[in-house]
Parts: C-alpha cells; sequence; structure tokens
C-alpha cells in the first residue's frame, strides 16, 4: 500500500515556472456591470426629450407659417395709426428687426424662447406672458368643465349600456352619433335659443357665475363625451366576454361590481389613449365656443391674434397648446400603465 506524497516528496518545480506571469497574461477581475437605467428614470428622459423635440416644432412651425404669410407686418403694427410715414416704417422694421434675413430672424427667436422670453404683442403693446395669462383662467374654467361633463356623462353610457340588450345599445349608440356629428357652433346656437332667449335659464353671454358657464361646456363637451363614450362600452363589452369575467360571475358577483372593478379597468387603456387626443380637441374647440357665447377667453385671444398676424401672441398660444397637450398625453400613459400591468417595462 503506497502512502500519500509528503510535500517534501514532490519534485521542485523548474525556475521558468516560479517566475511570475507577465502583466499581459494576468487574469484582470472582471469590471463590475453596468446598472441599467431604472424605468421611471428612463421614461422622465425619453418624455423630456421628446417634449423638447415637439415644443421646437411646433413654435417653428408657427414662426414659418406666419412670416410666409403675403402681408406687410409693418402695416399690422401701424394698424390705423394716422402718423403712418416713411420714416416711421423704418424704424420700426430696425426695432423689431424685420429686414433681416429670414434665418436670422429664426435664429434671433429660437435665442429668445431659450431664454424664455415670449416677446410683446404687435397690437396690444403688452408682453405676451401677460396676455395669455390675464385669459387662461377662463379658457381653463371651461375645458376643465367640459372634460368633467364629458368623462362623467360617457361613463354613466358605458356602464349603464355594455352588456344591454341590442336595442337599448342602439338607441345609446344613435344618440351619440348624433352628438358627435353636430357642429358645436349650432348646438351653442340652439341651446342659447331654448335656455337663454325663450326660458330665461342660463345668461346669454359673459363669464360671471357657474350658470353662465353651463351651456358652454355642455356644447364642448356634447361630440368628445359621445365618443369616449362609444370607446368605453367597446372595451368594457369585450372585457364582458373574458373569461376572467365568467369567473368572476361563478363566484357570485354582480353585474355592476363587475362592470365597475373589472371591465372598467380593461377598458381604461384604449379610453386614455383617446384622452390625449380629446386634450386637443378641446382646446381647439374653445375658439368655437367662446366665440358664440362671447365669452372671455385663449379662443378670442387666438382668432384675434392669427387674424391680426400678431406673431408673437400667436407662438406663445401655440407653445401653450402644446404644452397642454404632451402633459395630457403623460398622464394617459401614466392611466395605460396603472390600468394594464403588461405595459410597464422590465425592471
Amino acid at each position: 500500500m503506497s502512502r500519500p506524497l509528503r510535500p517534501a516528496d514532490r519534485a521542485p518545480l523548474p525556475p521558468a515556472a516560479r517566475r511570475p506571469l507577465p502583466r499581459s497574461a494576468r487574469r484582470r477581475p472582471a469590471p463590475a456591470a453596468r446598472r441599467p437605467l431604472a424605468p421611471a428614470a428612463r421614461w422622465l428622459f425619453h418624455r423630456a426629450a421628446g417634449a423638447v423635440l415637439v415644443l421646437w416644432g411646433a413654435a417653428s412651425l408657427a414662426f414659418l407659417v406666419l412670416h410666409l404669410v403675403p402681408g406687410d407686418p409693418v402695416t399690422t403694427l401701424l394698424g390705423a395709426s394716422a402718423t403712418d410715414s416713411a420714416a416711421l416704417r423704418e424704424q420700426i422694421r430696425r426695432e423689431y428687426r424685420l429686414d433681416d434675413p429670414l434665418a436670422a430672424q429664426y435664429a434671433a427667436f429660437l435665442l429668445r424662447l431659450a431664454g424664455g422670453e415670449l416677446g410683446d404683442s404687435y397690437q396690444q403693446r403688452q408682453p405676451v406672458s401677460v396676455i395669455i395669462g390675464e385669459q387662461l383662467g377662463h379658457t381653463a374654467e371651461l375645458a376643465l368643465g367640459a372634460l368633467v361633463l364629458l368623462t362623467a356623462g360617457a361613463l354613466l353610457a358605458a356602464t349603464l349600456t355594455a352588456g344591454r340588450r341590442r336595442t337599448v345599445r342602439g338607441a345609446v349608440s344613435g344618440a351619440e352619433l348624433v352628438a358627435v356629428s353636430t357642429p358645436a357652433y349650432w348646438l351653442g346656437i340652439v341651446l342659447l335659443t331654448v335656455f337663454s332667449f325663450r326660458l330665461n335659464v342660463f345668461p346669454v353671454a359673459g363669464a360671471g357665475d357657474w350658470r353662465s358657464l353651463v351651456l358652454p361646456a355642455v356644447t364642448l363637451a356634447a361630440p368628445f363625451g359621445s365618443l369616449l363614450a362609444q370607446v368605453l362600452r367597446e372595451g368594457m363589452e369585450s372585457a364582458l366576454h373574458q373569461p376572467f369575467a365568467l369567473t368572476a360571475r361563478s363566484r357570485g358577483l354582480g353585474p355592476t361590481a363587475l362592470r365597475l372593478r373589472h371591465a372598467l379597468r380593461h377598458a381604461a387603456v384604449p379610453a386614455a389613449t383617446l384622452g390625449g387626443w380629446l386634450a386637443g380637441g378641446l382646446l381647439g374647440g374653445t375658439v368655437l365656443v367662446e366665440t358664440v357665447f362671447a365669452r372671455p377667453g385663449l379662443g378670442r385671444v387666438a382668432l384675434d391674434a392669427v387674424s391680426g398676424r400678431d406673431i408673437p401672441v400667436v407662438v406663445g398660444l401655440v407653445l401653450l397648446s402644446a404644452a397642454v397637450y404632451l402633459v395630457v398625453n403623460a398622464l394617459a400613459d401614466l392611466v395605460c400603465l396603472w390600468a394594464d400591468p403588461r405595459l410597464r417595462s422590465p425592471v
């Protein structure tokens, strides 16, 4: 039986084997793995980059369109001034740098925007931020009132008609189709004729108390609320035919609770996606509604600025609309992520 080798019995290593390995042949420690960017930080970065591009594109498009429209901006600045002269026109051109090439005007315009300066109105001779700030409250009041009405009406109509008999759904769908197809200005005139001139329930014009907000908000909310109700009802009816709905019914869950607790959440994804488009429609619809009901607000300001080629005011309104659109779409994406966990990015 052989005994195990002791350290003294082992053959010594040759001198070449005892030399240290060259530095290039040594095993380097593996570099630490880079931690991936958190999903929330990645989402915020993409949103911020997209917002900058959208705002730049909107401002650039508004600037180029207004400068390419035929007409002399000096005439717009002077208006009906009685002191119109060649010297005054030349002074205005030098002050506003209207003689510079279009590229130079565009570069100066972007530099002012980067510094947060919107400029002064050509017509009102006031800062654009002041003009927008004075009228923003009236438009926000109208838009929020219409948003509350259309959301409540769409939820009520979709919840009560989803999964019902075909006759009920057909009648509600027909009413929604009529509301979507009706022009806003015609609906506003009809509401004014019935509830203001004949019944004297609501005021004809102005923006005083809550009564003056009812008819404009209904006029603005009716077409968008009908469209949202159709999308919600289709989503809820599709969810009610899924296997989880049958499982919930077998456990004793009632029809109303099934719609509110399960089907509504599944229908929220397409409805929230549509909500981003509705935000732009609400902002655009305020122009007609504020004109029909003679309400103060950004719609009237935008109409006067476009007709008078008031470039700083138009650009400021375009930037505000783009910013509101970006915020609403970001909130819609958050609602989609909450409603459907499958849309969330893996960590």
